[in-house]
């Protein structure tokens, strides 16, 4: 159970991070409003996995992605964005599908999704993956992957080697109804899985989706009683609040700016890792995170502007 005023346990390796999931296309509206009202979409490379090792890697941190995509010039752009970041692309499969890709409202408040889903649930395990994970010290998956196999099959195996091999182990249960057949199910694997999680960081509306509308305390408590050991929930506009079992902490929003939501909470991962990967207390990795989320709400798209970790220390005075 990680002390808030600690570093969160971490034993360097050759790979700080290993995240694992969806590879998307954003389609990003270019006015604010409905679908209806919007005529114009700016592409981005997305998906939340790819978006946190992307902006990661930004703050300094040593990340991979694994991932499937299509055949197609949609997986071809995101091969090459990712490659173009610095990131190696080795562990993105090509798959006979298309590639998934998400319309999103441009919001200063949640963002509106329309998921178009196909290649990025083929993922699979591989030798060149489980080597991957064996070298990595920090995994983080997402619920994308968890929703259909042979994605879930794949993270499932993942999660067992990450135990065994004593990385840590992080998970975003961004659930979303329109990628789930079935809530019960998914409610069902978490419980399963959150015994082997060390941080877990829901989103209010994620809780909320997944579990059913409740206080935010309530909520924290579940995920500690289902068996993580420390829980950060984000509360958009209200900050976040953090437990480890015995001790609960209150974080306000950093956001002086807010143009557009997309990828905050991808965000909020990135400053987190950048903080753990650097020995920070978990105190100080979450108030990373926070600084983070806000300095990429500024912008439009999901990708945090590249910077260094003492820059936005000093910027938001943390």
């Amino acid at each position: 159970m990680p002390s808030f005023d600690c570093p969160i346990p971490f034993a360097k390796r050759e790979i700080d991070l290993l995240c694992v999931g969806e590879l998307l296309v954003d389609m990003i509206a270019s006015e604010y409003g409905s679908f209806v009202e919007c005529g114009d979409f700016r592409r981005f490379a997305g998906g939340s996995p790819a978006n946190i090792a992307l902006n990661a890697g930004k703050l300094g941190v040593s990340a991979a992605i694994a991932a499937a995509v299509g055949v197609d010039s949609l997986g071809d752009f995101l091969v090459r964005s990712l490659a173009e970041a610095g990131l190696d692309t080795s562990l993105v499969l090509r798959r006979e599908e298309s590639t998934s890709l998400v319309l999103i409202t441009r919001s200063r408040e949640a963002p509106t999704p329309i998921f178009y889903r196909g290649a990025d649930y083929g993922l699979e395990m591989s030798e060149e993956l489980e080597s991957k994970m064996l070298a990595s010290s920090m995994l983080h998956f997402s619920s994308w992957p968890l929703s259909m196999k042979p994605a879930r099959l794949c993270v499932e195996r993942l999660i067992k080697i990450a135990r065994g091999s004593g990385a840590l182990v992080c998970c975003d249960p961004n659930y979303h109804p329109a990628i789930w057949k079935d809530r019960t199910e998914a409610i069902a694997l978490f419980e399963r899985i959150l015994p082997d999680i060390d941080v877990v960081k829901p989103s209010e509306d994620d809780a909320d989706r997944l579990f059913g509308p409740d206080s935010p305390e309530r909520h924290l408590r579940r995920f500690l009683d289902l068996g993580a050991k420390l829980v950060i929930m984000t509360l958009g506009k209200d900050g976040a609040i953090a437990s480890n079992g015995k001790e609960t902490r209150e974080y306000r929003s950093l956001a002086d700016e807010v143009v557009d939501t997309t990828g905050a909470g991808d965000a909020f991962w990135a400053g987190l890792y950048a903080g753990i990967a650097s020995g920070r207390s978990a105190d100080r990795a979450i108030r990373l995170g926070m600084a983070v989320s806000a300095f990429k709400l500024r912008g439009v798209g999901p990708s945090v502007p590249a910077s260094s970790l003492a820059q936005i220390e000093r910027g938001f005075d943390i």
